[in-house]
């Protein structure tokens, strides 16, 4: 769309390659070689670095994973369900449709070892369209709408904490949770602009605090079992109550589903992973189990204080959880919620920008959105973009329903992703396959992913659903223009050739090297 490559010549974007922008004022490269920084800069344009190791991959994955659902309201499946016994069911049969997803999502991560998650996947076997219409949606909304609902929470939680600390009835002014979520974005931009290090360091250190409450939580259910409060776990009178409505089991794994949201993260990040070929495939299959167990066992703790009618009816289950059982040391809870959301915004605002860098660099949005730091190798445009729209949706702080109606997409698209791993074993029988998972398997999740897709739209039909649905495809009035026949914009020009003089960056791209070196590693 707007590169200018010559023949033989470097990556050269309206009068400045890639080498060219590694100088500084007095004419000297910055890490040709990539040596001092870790990247490098070669006569076809800048490649990534791998720098994010197996403990840094858990946590990215961990990390977006548990977010504040957990501690604030995880109740979405025991209302559907009615009843303890099978609530805890299907908390477990959503971890392992999310391990099995994650396990086809490393299959296909080692066969295709591309940034994007599944927008490298559609591209690279179903085509350009389906993998457009994916970064459309997610770039736009989806993304960007995780991050503001996340930091939302986290403001929400900061704000209480500082204008109610003497337990009185002030009111927290209805600005404090949007400029404190606010806050959190642009920490969180300037973080993951500044280095990939920092922003994989803090991803550890704020999952290894929400992993620390939630075992705090399961010890204290421990304890209560202990003491003998199982009144709410002992069958046949924990599944008495279980609704017998079909429709409504979909509704609940579609929730408890929507909590596991976040297996697949470390997908987009392919490109900077040390060892992908190990790491990707081992970091799931620690991750999701591990989150699986927490799960599971903090559900089981809630149950040992609170009966099904008064876990339904906190706006906090954690927070009441806490309150009842820790005494004076209950505002741990609050302030390890704060570190959650902080941590899962961090994730997302990492993964999002990797999104929006790699759709750019296949022509599929605006180039200067594909382009990193000469020196710190961070994709800064795509990570400001992503930001940005995030901070947009906190001024209205109601898009609830859209988020709503547009979350079934996700499933759309893992469903496709499965085809994907499909049409890879019809088409490349005989390619390198680091894991190989039993074909049984994204059938499986293929048929979940159509199931869950269905089954809210038949169970509580709506008009918004087609509006969705119509929004997706909108995508196509920018995709016919701009991508198949190449239309560019007079203006973009400028505005191209200011951001990346402002903000120091230069085209990268995807070089057959950069799979040579992973399976070196291996």
């Amino acid at each position: 769309m707007s590169t200018v490559r010559d023949k033989d010549g470097p990556a050269k974007y309206y009068g400045m390659t890639a080498t060219e922008a590694g100088r500084d004022g007095k004419g000297k490269s910055h890490s040709q070689d990539g040596s001092k920084h870790g990247g490098k800069i070669s006569s076809k344009g800048m490649e990534l670095k791998r720098q994010v190791g197996l403990i840094s991959a858990i946590a990215m994955i961990v990390g977006s994973m548990i977010g504040s659902g957990i501690f604030v309201s995880p109740k979405g499946v025991l209302r559907q369900t009615e009843s303890v016994g099978m609530s805890l069911i299907v908390w477990m049969l959503c971890g392992v449709i999310s391990i099995m997803g994650a396990l086809c999502y490393a299959e296909l991560g080692t066969v295709i070892p591309k940034s994007g998650g599944e927008y490298a996947y559609l591209l690279d076997t179903l085509g350009p369209i389906p993998a457009f219409l994916f970064s459309w949606i997610s770039t736009i909304v989806i993304q960007p709408s995780g991050v503001s609902a996340v930091t939302l929470t986290f403001g929400a939680y900061v704000s209480q904490a500082l204008f109610n600390t003497d337990g009185g009835d002030c009111d927290t002014p209805t600005i404090a949770p949007k400029l404190f979520a606010a806050v959190a974005i642009l920490l969180i931009l300037f973080i993951n602009c500044a280095s990939v290090k920092w922003a994989t360091s803090v991803q550890v250190v704020f999952t290894a605090a929400k992993v620390l409450a939630l075992v705090i939580i399961i010890i204290v259910g421990v304890v209560k079992l202990c003491q003998g409060e199982v009144s709410n776990l002992t069958p046949p009178e924990s599944f008495a109550s279980s609704t017998y409505e079909p429709f409504a089991y979909g509704v609940a794994f579609y929730q408890g589903l929507w909590a596991y949201g976040g297996w697949n993260q470390l997908n987009y990040m392919t490109e900077e992973l040390v060892n992908p070929y190990r790491n990707l495939p081992l970091a799931i299959m620690i991750s999701i189990p591990l989150v699986t167990i927490l799960y599971l066992l903090v559900n089981i703790s809630y149950f040992t204080v609170m009966t099904p009618a008064e876990l339904l009816s906190s706006n906090a289950v954690a927070v009441t959880f806490a309150n009842r059982t820790l005494g004076p040391m209950a505002w741990i809870i609050p302030f390890f919620v704060c570190c959650s959301t902080f941590g899962a915004a961090n994730g997302s605002v990492f993964c999002a920008g990797r999104l929006a860098f790699v759709s750019a660099r296949e022509g599929h949005t605006v180039k200067v959105l594909s382009m990193v730091h000469v020196r710190r190798y961070t994709p800064i445009p795509a990570l400001f973009f992503q930001a940005a729209i995030a901070l947009l949706m906190i001024i209205p702080g109601d898009f609830d329903t859209l988020v709503n109606y547009l979350s079934f997409t996700a499933w759309t698209f893992i469903g496709l992703t499965m085809v994907s791993l499909l049409v890879l074993r019809y088409k490349r029988p005989d390619v390198h396959r680091p894991i190989k998972v039993p074909i049984v398997i994204p059938i499986i999740v293929l048929i979940a992913s159509v199931y869950l897709v269905v089954t809210p739209v038949i169970d509580r039909p709506a008009l918004e659903y087609l509006f969705a649905v119509l929004f997706i495809m909108a995508g196509l009035f920018l995709y016919v223009p701009f991508v198949y026949f190449k239309l560019e914009l007079p203006f973009m020009k400028h505005i191209t050739v200011f951001c990346q003089m402002l903000m120091k960056v230069a085209p990268a791209g995807y070089f057959k090297s950069q799979e040579i070196e992973a399976e070196k590693s291996t």
